[in-house]
């Protein structure tokens, strides 16, 4: 049998099977990212947490790079050939996506049109644009604890090579907080021998130690100055606690904990620090104080009356009682989630916009699946308008309100940037639309 007319057919069937699996693929991947962005868009999960992407379609050439790059998994589809955001509220600010762009199409933004970030004016080496004071971490606008992490090492590096650094008879450096980023500068400050203090207004591990007990704590590997690697990929707080504790323990780090800086002002070539304890004369400042700042009121009558607090440390105090969480962020769905755990409680969640649209998709999946098995009541569109001794007052709208009986009421509304500070000690803040 003459086979010459089937050996063109039998070379190309291969490379057609090879097209038409690319094809299909591709149309399959195409339909999950149209998917995710309309029901992202219908549960109204369309503004990003923090640090996140603007694709530039004229620029993006559409390999996927960014998309498969994403650590969160689905922030980024593909559709019509180009790289779209399909579901911001995943997006944490890792910032690698940007990092695996070949063509700079992506452009890594704090805020959007619709909803403005304080930042303050931070150069690429972390100092502000008073040269000497330099801010690393949360206050910054990124809070993964990796992150803030490696800041504050960047952060220190930068210091060193500071004019005067090593000098004179005063300190080289002042830390402000003992958060991640705070922890991280002070340890390489040690391993690089500078003349440091750092000072914590509260307890060790900053917005880490006010976390809910048992919560888990997303890292990934760091390098740790003065230890190394450090991998972590799920953990408690109480195992990341403890973890920092045994370094501090091995190093001989020592933080001055409940001193609270008042002011900072230049001084020759340094500045002066002036804590409710004293003075601290330095050549540099590192702020990593977060960014929480004074807690968010509700400006309501009766919020002065003991039983309304503004951080839950042990949800165990509310076994038994009606509470009330207040916000829609992380830290209000974990507070709700770890209350409705302890036994005989009756809790309610109120929110002030339509969904959760600024906290992270896991804490949401867990609300939904508590709120199924009649553990918690959320109340979306609503405000707090009056808070009494055993019942608070809920707005629902179009002239309606609710009065709930009530033990208890834990407002997790954010905080308020600490912009009087900054603005008191020279540092400008803007406010990010969308910008870098």
């Amino acid at each position: 049998m003459d086979l010459a007319p089937y050996q063109d057919l039998l070379y190309f069937t291969p490379l057609l099977l090879i097209w038409v699996g690319y094809f299909a693929w591709r149309g399959a991947r195409e339909r999950r990212a149209r998917d995710t962005l309309a029901e992202s868009q219908a549960a109204g999960l369309t503004e990003p947490m923090s640090l996140h992407p603007v694709i530039d379609p004229a620029r993006c050439i559409g390999t996927g790079s960014c998309v498969s790059a994403c650590p969160e998994g689905k922030v980024l589809g593909m559709i019509d050939g180009k790289a779209v955001v399909v579901d911001p509220s995943h997006c944490i600010g890792h910032g690698a996506c940007a990092a695996a762009c070949h063509r700079d199409a992506i452009t890594l933004v704090f805020g959007s049109a619709r909803r403005g970030v304080d930042i303050p004016q931070v150069s690429p080496d972390f100092q502000t644009n008073v040269p000497g004071i330099f801010i690393a971490g949360e206050l910054g606008g990124m809070g993964l604890i990796r992150n803030a992490i490696e800041q504050g090492r960047q952060a220190l590096e930068a210091i060193r090579r500071l004019d005067g650094i090593g000098q004179g008879e005063g300190l080289d450096l002042v830390v402000i907080g003992a958060g991640p980023a705070g922890f991280s500068a002070s340890l390489a400050a040690m391993q690089h021998k500078l003349r440091f203090v750092t000072l914590e207004q509260e307890s060790f591990g900053g917005t880490v130690a006010h976390y809910p007990r048992g919560k888990i704590v997303m890292t990934a590997p760091v390098q740790l100055p003065m230890v190394g690697k450090v991998k972590f990929t799920e953990t408690t707080k109480e195992a990341l606690l403890a973890f920092w504790h045994s370094v501090v323990d091995k190093t001989g780090l020592q933080v001055r904990f409940n001193e609270r800086v008042e002011h900072i002002q230049q001084s020759g070539d340094g500045f002066l620090v002036t804590t409710q304890q004293g003075e601290y004369r330095t050549r540099a400042v590192l702020l990593a104080i977060g960014r929480r700042g004074t807690p968010r009121t509700l400006g309501v009558p009766g919020e002065e009356l003991p039983k309304v607090v503004y951080r839950l440390i042990d949800p165990a105090q509310y076994a038994g009682q009606r509470v009330l969480v207040v916000g829609g962020g992380d830290s209000a769905l974990e507070a709700a989630l770890a209350v409705s755990d302890e036994n005989g409680t009756s809790v309610t969640l109120s929110y002030r916009s339509g969904a959760f649209s600024r906290a992270k998709p896991k804490n949401r999946e867990r609300i939904d699946a508590a709120v199924a098995a009649g553990r918690l009541r959320v109340i979306f569109n609503s405000n707090v308008t009056r808070i009494t001794a055993d019942t608070v007052e809920i707005d629902l709208g179009e002239g309606q309100s609710e009065t709930l009986a009530n033990d208890a009421i834990i407002v997790s509304a954010g905080g308020l940037l600490p912009t009087p500070f900054l603005k008191k000690i020279g540092v400008e803040v803007e406010t990010k639309f969308g910008t870098a």
